[in-house]
């Protein structure tokens, strides 16, 4: 794992923190076109989120919380990032009995195609970066990631994202990643656009 070196105000998840971190990404991916067209509705976001941070990012890759204003999912490319067999049945399950109909199987498609299209090279991979209505404007997002970016950085390792929003490409330019290519989150549904980052060195960081 990365020697990721946080700042003031910022911690590592622990594994009791998953309803937090499912909670922040929910009112962060409020609006977002890929998510809504999975789910239908904002209903299945937190807890679906929060299952995914409580059996995947972090037991097998690391979390990043700032209070209660932001939150990140990273893993390390080789990390599993399968559900046990439980975790899906309630993630199943949240998203039939709060999303709209189809939304389980656009999901399933959804995760099937960004399994596909995810890199084989090394990398450090973003599941999500998230953060409050109330906290957004403030460099926030930036602090998040800016830790994580260094710390790959120093190991010579590149990054990698989905992003599932539009309006965000610019931040992550700013941050220093490029486009790869855009796909279909499934047959219908709006695009995600694969973004990766070469590691930087100390002189253009």
């Amino acid at each position: 794992m990365l020697d990721i070196k946080l700042p003031e105000g910022m911690r590592e998840a622990g594994r009791q923190d998953w309803r937090q971190i499912g909670a922040i990404t929910a009112e962060a991916f409020a609006e977002d076109p890929v998510n809504l067209w999975i789910f239908g509705n904002t209903a299945p976001m937190a807890p679906v989120f929060g299952t995914l941070a409580r059996s995947v990012y972090l037991p097998r890759g690391v979390c990043h919380v700032s209070g209660d204003n932001g939150a990140t999912m990273w893993c390390h490319s080789s990390g599993n990032r399968e559900l046990p067999f439980l975790s899906m049945m309630a993630l199943v399950a949240a998203i039939t009995t709060k999303g709209t109909r189809g939304a389980a199987k656009r999901g399933l498609t959804a995760a099937e195609t960004m399994a596909k299209e995810h890199p084989k090279a090394p990398h450090f991979y973003l599941f999500t970066i998230g953060t409050r209505k109330a906290a957004r404007g403030k460099g926030l997002g930036k602090a998040l990631m800016a830790p994580v970016l260094k710390a790959a950085d120093r190991a010579g390792l590149p990054c990698y994202l989905e992003n599932s929003n539009p309006a965000n490409t610019g931040f992550y330019r700013s941050r220093g990643f490029e486009r790869m290519k855009v796909f279909a989150a499934g047959p219908g549904g709006p695009p995600l656009e694969a973004m990766w980052r070469e590691p930087r060195s100390a002189t253009n960081a």
